[in-house]
């Protein structure tokens, strides 16, 4: 479904991505995972059309991505943090999205799961940030995407709100929808997804089924087997303790 090749980007003399190819496999859920500064955000950015690569192409089904944009509209975006206008009520926010989505048929599973009628008229400047979260989600899964990226989608929200946004991920994920997700939650990702994408220093280091990673380090879990790819990477010894945190290995990064 996603298709990049050979991406290269530069902030001065920054190397953000080196030659990143990486086959996002479409009605598949794929996590992002690297540690702070490996380039998760400069990528999703460049899928989102956000940032221009210095070099190397992405596709959409098969379509390179245009200036104009037009493949957005197959696109849902969920960002760690929502940052919607203050002085607007729920409801108008969600009218809002929809006047520019317009003709694209909605879905509001989430919007009645999460009861935001009830706050229809409330002020997104008296929301708690759980509740932000749950807006966010609603108009990220509304639009019936083709293609969802999800950063850090469950941070904020309590144990049953977080469940319900699973069970969507996985409704939508049955229904062909292709997602990539970022958590630093390992047991999450764990739990969501079938492939997997390990950035570091910049460049791709493995992509393919979390299987296939598990197999590969010898490891029962995902957390153990991340870890094992930063030892790699890093040149520590097999016994040696990873020279990253494991808890905040996959943190995606703040633009």
């Amino acid at each position: 479904m996603i298709a990049l090749r050979g991406i290269d980007k530069r902030y001065g003399t920054q190397i953000a991505l080196h030659d990143v190819s990486l086959e996002v496999r479409p009605g598949a859920v794929t996590a992002l995972v690297g540690p702070n500064g490996s380039g998760k955000t400069t990528l999703i950015k460049t899928i989102l059309g956000l940032t221009r690569p210095d070099a190397g192409t992405v596709a959409l089904a098969g379509v390179p991505i245009d200036r104009e944009g037009e493949y957005r509209r197959h696109l849902g975006y969920m960002p760690q943090a929502g940052h919607f206008p203050e002085h607007l009520a729920v409801g108008e926010v969600i009218q809002l999205v929809d006047a520019l989505r317009r003709g694209i048929a909605v879905d509001d599973d989430l919007l009645h799961a999460y009861d935001l009628g009830a706050i229809w008229e409330k002020k997104v400047s008296a929301l708690s940030g759980g509740t932000r979260q749950k807006l966010s989600a609603a108009i990220a899964f509304r639009y019936a995407p083709q293609v969802l990226i999800l950063d850090e989608p469950t941070a904020g929200l309590d144990p049953l709100a977080c469940g319900i946004l699973k069970d969507k991920i996985r409704r939508v994920r049955q229904a062909g929808c292709t997602v990539v997700i970022t958590s630093h939650i390992m047991s999450e990702l764990e739990e969501l997804a079938d492939d997997i994408a390990f950035l570091c220093d910049a460049q791709l280091q493995f992509s393919g089924p979390v299987v296939a990673l598990l197999e590969r380090t010898k490891q029962p879990r995902l957390e153990g087997a991340v870890a094992a790819l930063l030892r790699a990477r890093s040149g520590s010894r097999p016994d040696a303790p990873p020279r990253y945190d494991v808890e905040n290995i996959p943190t995606l990064e703040r633009p």
